[in-house]
């Protein structure tokens, strides 16, 4: 009697416990979305909602101020969305060369390195592309542009060199998430896969990934959030002008503008970036609510 009793006081504790850390979550993430609505709600009636987010000039010190964030909406979302189909595939296949493929020594070594990539501070991808990628970029845009007088340089800090370094720095999180799903998926499927007479690869592709597919929608949510919350890697190589999101157009994401001009911002001004960190708070919870029910139903599936 007194095991069962001390049973049930660890248990009562856990589920208090469990529920305060629940209560502490919502309202964090209610308090943040309150906030923001109220600090980045008031630009739209200063400025105008139409000028603001399909306005296409940023002159925010100008005798005339001008406040459009279009294009940098749209750099957020074509280098989020291009980084995320360079780096979910990559990421996937070698989660599955990792737990499918690939001996236990070799796994041994590369799974840990892999790892590894996700402990790199992200200045740090931003200094490596700074130093490395964008050198590469410019010759690669003075061999393209050589003949185009009207093309404005930029040194390699562009587009292009913001998506490679957000789709390098999503592979870490993809590859875990996806090698602990796939690991998770039990041998019974596989074995009877190739008991019906499917190849390995065939097994891999149409047994083994569709039985993992819900881990893996939860590493494909994680890389899209890190790559729409990252800042200081893109303010390093995407260049930071206001821009339409070309390749070799220098240019600035939703994430960069705050880290770029809110340290020195006013009125108007600061409000508006109040709005930008807004809208980036509103893409994030869309992407999730999307991908997190793209989750849900495939795990009903199974």
């Amino acid at each position: 009697m007194k095991k069962k009793a001390k049973l049930n006081i660890v248990e009562t504790t856990a589920k208090y416990i469990f529920t305060i850390c629940a209560v502490i979550a919502i309202f964090a993430v209610c308090s943040i979305t309150f906030y923001m609505i109220l600090k980045g709600t008031p630009a739209f009636k200063t400025v105008g909602v139409l000028d603001l987010l399909f306005g296409t000039e940023w002159q925010p010190t100008a005798e005339e101020p001008k406040y459009g964030i279009l294009f940098i909406i749209l750099s957020s979302i074509v280098g989020t969305g291009a980084s995320v189909l360079i780096g979910v595939p990559i990421g996937l296949l070698t989660a599955v060369f990792l737990t499918e493929v690939s001996d236990k020594r070799l796994a041994a070594v590369v799974h840990p390195a892999v790892e590894l990539l996700a402990a790199i501070p992200s200045v740090i991808y931003g200094l490596l592309g700074l130093m490395l990628l964008n050198p590469v970029m410019y010759q690669l845009e003075k061999l393209i542009f050589a003949n185009s007088p009207s093309h404005q340089f930029t040194g390699g800090s562009n587009m292009l060199s913001a998506i490679i370094v957000l789709a390098i720095m999503i592979l870490p999180t993809v590859v875990n998430v996806s090698a602990s799903s796939i690991s998770a998926v039990p041998n019974e499927l596989r074995a009877a896969s190739l008991a019906v007479g499917a190849s390995k690869i065939q097994t891999i592709f149409k047994v083994t990934i569709p039985a993992a597919k819900s881990g893996i929608m939860t590493g494909v949510v994680l890389g899209i959030g890190r790559a729409l919350g990252e800042a200081m890697a893109i303010n390093m190589v995407a260049g930071g002008s206001v821009n339409l999101p070309l390749p070799f157009n220098s240019v600035r994401f939703l994430t960069t503008q705050l880290v770029s001009e809110m340290g020195y911002a006013e009125g108007t001004h600061r409000e508006v970036l109040f709005t930008v960190g807004l809208v980036l708070y509103v893409f994030i919870m869309i992407v999730n609510f999307v991908l997190l029910k793209l989750r849900r139903e495939a795990t009903e599936d199974e």
